[in-house]
C-alpha cells in the first residue's frame, strides 16, 4: 500500500516521500481504517520545517492527524465498530471527553503516532469516532483537527454560543469558517476579519453579518467591538501573539477569548486589558471524542458543510502542502486517498 513519510530529522518539504509498505493488520482491540480523504491544518506546515514542539521529528513519520475512511478489519476484542463503518480518526487518541488531561495523547501524526496520509491505517477502537451522517469523506476528513477546536472553543466553554451571543472570528482558514458556521448555525451574530476585500465578500455570502479589512482597519479589534454594540461575547483567537492585543480590545464584559492560534510568533501578550472587562483568556487544543460526537450530531442536525477550497490527489501531497501555505486559502485542503 501507499504511504507519505517525513523522513527522520526533516528540514523541508523536500524531506517527503511517497513509499510503498506492506498492508498493516489490526491487533487486539484495534481497527484498521481505509482512507479515503486527509485534510490539513497549520501544524502540518510546521512539521516537515522541523519546526513542531521539540523540533524535528525522531523518527520516519506518517502525516496528518485529520482523515476519514471505512473500517475494513477488526481486532479481538472490538465491540460497537464493525467492518463498513465509516469513521475519522481522533486527533487525540486517549481522549474521550471530560476537560483537558495529561493522558490525552498521542496526537495523530506526531511522534510517537502515526498519522492519516496512507491508505489504510490501524488506531485503537477508541481513537476513532463516527463521521457525521451528511459527510463525504472529504468533508469528514475536514473535522478532527479543525472542526473540533472550532466546536470546543464555543460550544464546550462555561457559556456555550447561542442567540444573542457575538462571535468574531479572524481570518478565513479552516477553524476560522468551521466556527463561523457553527456560530451562525447556533443563532448567534457573527464578525469575521479578512485582509482580502474578495474572501469578505465571500464569507457575507455564507451569511456572516459583519466583516472588516484588518489592512485598511488595523484597529479591527475596536472595530468589532464597535459592530457587536460594545464587546465581542465570543473572540476565535487563532492568530496568537501577533493578534492577541486586538482579541482584547474586542471582547466584551465577561466575554471570552479563545486562545488556539500559533500563526504569529511575536507581540503584546500582556493579559492585562481583561482584567477591567472581568473577560477571560481559555487555552484551547482541540477536544476529544466527545466534543467530535456532539459537534457529528450538530452538523447532521443544521446541514454544515465544512468549506473544502482544493482538492489533490494522493500524489499531489506536496502541491497540497504548498498550496494550503498560500495566501489564496479559504477553508480546508483536502487530499483524496
Amino acid at each position: 500500500m501507499r504511504q507519505w513519510l517525513i523522513r527522520k530529522g526533516a528540514q523541508s518539504l523536500d524531506d517527503m516521500a511517497l513509499v510503498n509498505v506492506p498492508e498493516p493488520h489490526p491487533g487486539p482491540g484495534e481497527v484498521a481504517v481505509r482512507v479515503r480523504a486527509c485534510s490539513l491544518n497549520y501544524r502540518d506546515q510546521l512539521i516537515p520545517l522541523g519546526h513542531y514542539f521539540g523540533g524535528a521529528v525522531d523518527r520516519d513519520t506518517v502525516p496528518l492527524s485529520d482523515g476519514a475512511g471505512e473500517i475494513v478489519a477488526v481486532g479481538e476484542g472490538v465491540t460497537g465498530l464493525a467492518v463498513g463503518d465509516r469513521v475519522a480518526g481522533l486527533f487525540f487518541q486517549n481522549w474521550d471527553d471530560g476537560p483537558p488531561n495529561p493522558g490525552s495523547g498521542p496526537a495523530l501524526g506526531a511522534p510517537p503516532a502515526t498519522g492519516m496520509l496512507q491508505d489504510v491505517v490501524v488506531l485503537p477502537a477508541h481513537g476513532v469516532v463516527p463521521i457525521a451522517a451528511s459527510l463525504s469523506f472529504e468533508e469528514a476528513a475536514c473535522l478532527p483537527c479543525a472542526g473540533v477546536t472550532a466546536w470546543h472553543a464555543l460550544m464546550e466553554g462555561p457559556r456555550p454560543v447561542g442567540p444573542g451571543r457575538s462571535v468574531l472570528v479572524l481570518g478565513t482558514g479552516g477553524v476560522s469558517l468551521l466556527a463561523a458556521q457553527i456560530a451562525l448555525a447556533a443563532g448567534a451574530r457573527v464578525i469575521a476579519t479578512s485582509s482580502s476585500d474578495e474572501k469578505l465578500e465571500r464569507v457575507r455570502a455564507m451569511g456572516v453579518h459583519e466583516t472588516i479589512n484588518y489592512r485598511t482597519t488595523p484597529d479591527w479589534g475596536v472595530r468589532a467591538a464597535e459592530l457587536a454594540g460594545g464587546g465581542v461575547d465570543h473572540v476565535v483567537e487563532v492568530g496568537g501573539a501577533g493578534t492577541l492585543a486586538q482579541s482584547i480590545q474586542a471582547v466584551g464584559f465577561a466575554g471570552e477569548i479563545a486562545l488556539i492560534g500559533v500563526l504569529t510568533r511575536s507581540g503584546d501578550t500582556s493579559p492585562h486589558g481583561l482584567m477591567i472587562k472581568g473577560a477571560s483568556l481559555r487555552g484551547i487544543f482541540v477536544g476529544s471524542a466527545g466534543m467530535a460526537r456532539r459537534l457529528n450530531q450538530f452538523i447532521d442536525a443544521h446541514g454544515i458543510t465544512p468549506v473544502i477550497d482544493r482538492r489533490f490527489a494522493m500524489e499531489q501531497a506536496r502541491e497540497a502542502w504548498e498550496y494550503q501555505a498560500s495566501a489564496g486559502l479559504f477553508g480546508k485542503v483536502v487530499i483524496t486517498v
